[in-house]
């Protein structure tokens, strides 16, 4: 791929300047992947601390994860090593598998993201709609868990 320099095209010389002022500049192509984009953590130091060197290692990763989803449904997930997770709807699989892995300790082998549509609520004439959300189906490697369920 080759990239041309297109002021030189617009200048007001004979074409013979033009043509030699015209220069195929080679692309240079990363081989980072979308895993590698999103490889560093955000490491922000906490302002309203006593402590002013405490330095708070989660704080996206409790952007990220809303909340684990606790149902029927996956209660029974869970035993199959599958965790559901209320997401901000603007997240993506790689954010969701680092918040994982920052606030468990555990590398998720694969993320599954289904975007809820809000239900549509009626009460009387006026007609209401509830926000979308995403949710997120985590599935992490055999023998390992995670704590969603302790505190309640």
């Amino acid at each position: 791929m080759l990239r041309i320099n297109f002021m030189a095209i617009f200048n007001k010389k004979s074409p013979s300047q033009a043509d030699q002022s015209v220069k195929a500049v080679p692309v240079v192509k990363d081989d980072k992947s979308m895993k590698d984009l999103y490889a560093t953590t955000a490491v922000k130091t906490d302002k309203n601390a006593k402590n002013k060197g405490v330095i708070s290692k989660h704080t996206r990763a409790y952007r990220v994860l809303v909340k684990p989803l606790i149902t029927e449904k996956g209660t029974q997930l869970a035993s199959l090593g599958k965790y559901l997770f209320v997401v901000e709807n603007k997240t993506n699989k790689i954010e969701v598998a680092k918040a994982i892995e920052d606030l468990y300790g555990v590398k998720p082998l694969k993320v599954n993201m289904v975007l809820m549509e809000g239900k549509t609520k009626v009460r009387g004439r006026i007609i209401g709609k509830r926000k979308d959300w995403k949710k997120a189906i985590v599935t992490v490697p055999k023998g390992k868990t995670l704590d969603v369920y302790e505190g309640i």
